[in-house]
């Protein structure tokens, strides 16, 4: 953690107090901490003993009502290697769920580019509402770590769950953070994401159901990582967060086949993640079809580029190539004979038959096959943390070789 760059977010809550005890575990591991606090902490501890442990200024509002000097929440987003808010109150982690900026703490939080760590603190009643466990799964969701609360006495004179973890629990989990992040420092890596449009003519396509969520989640990991990303994406309402991630943005699969070839060259590692069009029709019109002048109509389509098997027929000695298969019956027989065909390490299966996973979906369940026939099955997540699954198994073998 030393040299690192953190933001502590402090929220009104009574576990506020515990905050001072996080910021000195940090400076203690080396980090450089800045804190922010909401206007309604400064009742629960006091600006100046975060200032002296922090050994900087302490901010609260957008600007000094004394000299004008803006505090601005995008350079401090851009600034910080993380940015943990602790306490983290219902109050706060509701308007983060739900985009609200009042205060400069949340407007940080949603200019931030770094990895966010959350930790939940009120009484147990709150803290088991549903609506507040619907927010904390939201934000774990969008790819914030959670750092659960855990079980005690409470202000409120009850015991359960709801207690702020304690500080070194919070600093040890950043700090393990720090330590995992940057197994892919030095490699690049080339991700495929996203549906491919195959043109019809100027107002229709050919296309599926893609939404590039787990494309996009595995080139956050792999950036979180120290991976340099290019990331070949299709049409997609998605935008890649981590500054280490380069996207190269294409339509149709001979556009993402020849992305693709081409940042391979230099790739440690392909990840081919979209769901590329299988077929293109083999005459795009000009203008609009009008269907008072067809009538019936037939589309003659052609195959298009097989990016999986032309890069594996290209790939070289100490490249690790990973596919997908989204299969709907014989789903293991058909992943593995993908796998051997197209020459991968290996490859992700997952399947329309699981509720809640495959497109569309923030949740994903996958089993991996390996080049060797090893199986590895995975329970139903998060895409954030499948992602985070697939390339821990990719640093496993690239670790054996």
């Amino acid at each position: 953690m030393k040299g690192k760059n953190i933001i502590v977010g402090v929220t009104g809550g009574i576990a506020a107090y515990k905050t001072a005890s996080l910021v000195r575990e940090l400076k203690k591991r080396g980090a450089n901490v800045k804190v922010v606090m909401t206007p309604l902490a400064k009742q629960f501890i006091t600006p100046l003993t975060m200032a002296t442990l922090s050994q900087n200024p302490i901010m609260v509002d957008f600007f000094n009502p004394e000299n004008g000097e803006w505090n601005s929440h995008v350079s401090l987003g851009i600034w910080a290697d993380a940015y943990v808010i602790a306490p983290a109150t219902a109050n706060s982690i509701g308007k983060m769920a739900n985009g609200i900026a009042d205060n400069l703490l949340l407007t940080t939080y949603l200019s931030a580019k770094c990895p966010v760590f959350i930790a939940p603190a009120m009484d147990l009643d709150m803290y088991a509402h549903p609506a507040v466990q619907k927010n904390i799964a939201l934000l774990k969701e969008r790819g914030n770590f959670i750092i659960d609360a855990e079980e005690g006495f409470l202000a409120s004179g009850l015991s359960g769950k709801g207690r702020m973890a304690e500080p070194e629990t919070i600093a040890q989990f950043i700090e393990h953070y720090f330590d995992q992040g940057q197994d892919l420092s030095g490699k690049k890596v080339m991700i495929t994401a996203g549906p491919t449009y195959e043109k019809i003519d100027p107002v229709r396509f050919i296309g599926n159901y893609s939404s590039g969520k787990m494309g996009y989640a595995l080139a956050e990991e792999c950036a979180e990582k120290g991976a340099e990303v290019t990331l070949v994406s299709g049409p997609v309402a998605l935008s890649p967060k981590h500054p280490n991630i380069h996207r190269i943005s294409v339509e149709s699969a001979q556009e993402m086949y020849e992305a693709a070839v081409k940042a391979a060259e230099s790739a440690d590692i392909e990840i081919l993640c979209a769901a590329v069009a299988d077929y293109t029709p083999a005459q795009k019109e000009d203008h609009k079809i009008k269907r008072e002048k067809r009538g019936a109509m037939q589309l003659d389509l052609v195959p298009t580029q097989d990016i999986a098997a032309a890069l594996g027929k290209m790939k070289r000695e100490g490249q690790m190539m990973i596919g997908f298969a989204l299969e709907t019956d014989n789903e293991e027989t058909n992943a593995v004979g993908k796998c051997e065909r197209k020459n991968l390490d290996f490859i992700v299966m997952n399947s329309l038959n699981d509720k809640n996973a495959c497109f569309q979906h923030d949740t994903n369940k996958i089993t991996i096959f390996d080049r060797n026939g090893d199986k590895h099955a995975y329970d139903l997540k998060p895409k954030k943390e499948v992602a985070r699954d697939i390339i821990d198994h990719a640093l496993s073998l690239m670790n054996k070789k």
